[in-house]
């Protein structure tokens, strides 16, 4: 990858929720997602960042999940995304290069 350059991250996650601690990781991980990227399903986003917003992302969301409860997967789709991402059903697709409003 090139210094600066972007890909596309998709991020899954699955948060126990049985307790009130599992509750506040949930909205702590969506939350922190939502600052780098758009939910395209209840636990699934899709991240447009570069190497250095990736590692950051990673390192925090890996530091609120309980690994003995919760699991996060990354799947990083590179730079050419836009051929490797197709959409159908209900849901609009968006500009992953567009303004994220927050």
């Amino acid at each position: 990858m090139e210094v600066g350059e972007e890909l596309l991250v998709l991020i899954t996650y699955d948060v126990s929720t049985i307790d009130v601690a599992g509750k506040k990781r949930l909205r702590r991980v969506a939350k922190e997602c939502q600052n780098y990227g758009q939910r395209v399903q209840n636990s699934v986003f899709e991240c447009v960042v570069d190497a250095g917003q990736f590692l950051l992302l990673r390192d925090r969301l890996l530091g609120e999940i309980d690994e003995a409860k919760d699991s996060i997967r990354f799947y990083s789709l590179g730079n050419h995304y836009k051929t490797k991402v197709e959409h159908y059903g209900v849901k609009e697709s968006y500009d992953a290069e567009g303004t994220l409003m927050i």
